[in-house]
């Protein structure tokens, strides 16, 4: 589906201040477009995007789209969002998100990255390659990058880099050049009707690849050696710790401050190419993956390995990727966006290998009923590399669903399951008394969630002294 839009028409964003969404309201107000858009709080997505002079409303009514010609959504607009409400009474043209970014993004050269996991890392270790390249590409990313301070931009260059969400499907709209697939994993079955029909919107997404572009898979991920099984488009690439990948990952070496690693590349009718001693300021094999996948790419398109290096050290990181927000009584305290099994598995099995002689304490804040009652035993099982858990209340997200069992019995799963100490607590006040009165010795704290969790920890020194 091709979308046609006019520089005239009025395009309202229902939900303005989600990631995604105020990503793509800031690349079209650069390209040209009139851009306006509502939410029912403010935040700082929405304060970037005042900056650039947008009209917010902070409220959602029908009057609000009084002037709108074209309405665009996310998967997270509900069917009875007045707004949206409104606009089909008045047959105004609604477009999914991923539709609109299809269309903006089909006239240029793109790397869509795409997963249950890793695709802002991944996007924004893409995006910093390609800065150290002189290559200024538009940016849409699921995070805010560091290195410019926000999660997308307009660039000058006739590249794009995004990420593609995969919580409605609408990331098949979008015509890859070049493509990662980080992984997949059982997420968003709100939308999918069965794994497998998630498995066969991957497929879709892979086979579109073009006979001049590339697509990028994980070779460690269960799931994606299910669908290099059934591709029919073999114009793919892969990458991982396996040997029959095609970018081999070996040597690593995880210390507290960086990952390095060296990379066997193994490409058809070509000379095994061996790269050493590239380094990445993040932590955990999962990252070290999500660099192989942005370097795979940067190598296809030729930057040079030099710059390639100087752009995967010299990264600045993502916000809520495990970040540092203060220290405490000489115990660091860090914030992570980890909100489900996998993620969670993977952030702590990160910490364990490098802070060795450390007892591990996590808080972690549960995001949608939905996923908790889908991944139950999953979660259960995630916080075996932790020592201590600080299991605090489920983070909504306004979703009316009844959790359907008892969530002590949920906490003494956790404590079975994974081994672990489990404090309980009811808010924000109660965590920072429990912080105020436990946190000495050797310890490092991490939080994690997609809710109210980062503001929590940002506000505990406030609320701890």
């Amino acid at each position: 589906m091709t979308i046609e839009i006019a520089k005239k028409e009025i395009i309202h964003f229902i939900g303005i201040g989600g990631i995604g969404m105020s990503g793509l309201a800031l690349i079209m107000k650069g390209q040209g477009f009139r851009v306006q858009g509502s939410d029912i709080n403010n935040n700082r997505n929405i304060d970037r995007l005042k900056k650039e002079n947008i009209k917010i409303y902070l409220d959602q009514s029908k009057k609000n789209l009084k002037n709108a010609t074209i309405v665009v959504i996310s998967s997270a607009i509900k069917k009875t969002n007045p707004e949206l409400v409104e606009a089909r009474r008045r047959k105004i043209v609604i477009i999914k998100r991923g539709e609109m970014l299809a269309s903006i993004v089909s006239l240029m050269k793109n790397i869509v990255v795409v997963g249950s996991h890793g695709k802002t890392t991944t996007t924004s270790l893409i995006t910093s390659i390609f800065q150290e390249s002189k290559i200024d590409p538009t940016i849409i990313n699921g995070g805010v990058i560091n290195s410019i301070k926000n999660n997308a931009k307009l660039g000058k260059s006739d590249w794009s880099v995004l990420e593609a969400d995969e919580s409605d499907g609408s990331f098949v709209h979008i015509a890859p050049t070049y493509s990662i697939v980080t992984n997949v994993d059982r997420e968003h079955m709100d939308y999918y009707k069965s794994v497998k029909d998630l498995k066969n919107h991957f497929i879709k997404f892979i086979n579109k690849t073009p006979s001049f572009g590339k697509c990028f898979i994980c070779n460690d991920d269960k799931i994606n050696r299910d669908l290099i099984k059934l591709i029919k488009n073999k114009n793919f690439y892969t990458y991982g710790q396996k040997e029959n990948s095609n970018f081999i990952i070996n040597n690593i070496d995880q210390r507290k401050s960086f990952s390095k690693f060296n990379l066997k590349v193994k490409l058809p009718n070509k000379k095994i190419l061996n790269i050493k001693d590239l380094k990445i300021p993040l932590l955990g094999i999962h990252n070290i993956r999500n660099a192989v996948g942005a370097i795979g790419v940067a190598l296809t398109i030729g930057i040079p390995i030099p710059r390639i290096k100087l752009g995967l050290i010299k990264f600045k990181g993502v916000q809520r990727r495990f970040n540092k927000i203060f220290t405490y009584n000489k115990i660091d305290f860090y914030d992570d966006y980890a909100h489900h099994p996998t993620e969670i598995k993977f952030v702590l099995q990160g910490i364990k290998k490098v802070f060795k002689k450390f007892e591990k304490v996590c808080i972690f804040q549960p995001h949608r009923v939905s996923r908790l009652k889908d991944l139950k035993k999953e979660f259960t099982c995630a916080f075996r590399d932790a020592d201590t858990v600080i299991l605090c209340p489920i983070y909504s997200a306004g979703e009316k669903i009844k959790l359907g069992f008892s969530y002590d019995n949920f906490a003494r799963k956790i404590i079975k399951n994974s081994n672990v100490k489990l404090f309980i607590v009811q808010n924000n006040y109660e965590l920072a008394k429990y912080l105020k009165q436990n946190m000495y010795g050797k310890k490092i704290v991490v939080g994690m969630g997609a809710g109210s969790i980062s503001n929590w920890i940002k506000n505990l020194p406030n609320l701890m002294k």
